[in-house]
């Protein structure tokens, strides 16, 4: 695949986030919730801090840290670009990129970031946690990154024991 096509790919998960962000905000008053399935909701939330508001008193931390994160991912997202296969890693890269730079982008423009989904349960505390795609995004490229470098140190593993026979 050409390294375009990863940079494509950032950028249209990244363009869709923020549309839908900009619905929320447009569409649904804070805290205003509008049922979609049995079991997932759209709302309107404005967290100011990290994941579940950690460090919400401390704006410029959450903001510097967020940004930091999202150069770290897109530096290593573009060095991953110029080596030849390991798709599913660039794809990880991809998915981490937009969801970190969508984030980003929130809180440097608005100060928060717009969470806009959430799920619909017994559990009080699971019920409350609102998400947006970005998040969604970050969760998937870690587990698709883990699950690559797992298989990439299997296969580095069976060659070795493959010499040393």
């Amino acid at each position: 695949m050409k390294k375009k096509w990863f940079l494509c790919e950032t950028g249209i998960l990244f363009a869709a986030d923020q549309i839908l962000k900009t619905y929320a905000e447009n569409s649904l008053e804070k805290g205003q919730e509008k049922k979609l399935t049995e079991h997932i909701a759209l709302r309107r939330i404005s967290n100011e801090g990290m994941c579940l508001g950690v460090l919400s008193s401390r704006p410029k931390i959450v903001k510097a840290f967020s940004a930091a994160a999202a150069g770290g991912v897109t530096l290593w997202q573009i060095v991953s670009l110029f080596r030849t296969k390991r798709i599913w890693k660039k794809k990880g890269l991809s998915l981490l990129a937009a969801g970190a730079w969508s984030n980003t982008f929130d809180r440097l423009t608005r100060g928060y970031v717009v969470d806009y989904i959430g799920f619909r349960a017994e559990n009080r505390k699971l019920a409350s946690i609102t998400y947006n795609l970005a998040d969604f995004f970050i969760a998937a490229g870690t587990v698709i990154l883990s699950a690559a470098s797992l298989l990439t140190g299997e296969k580095r593993r069976k060659r070795a024991e493959k010499a040393d026979s």
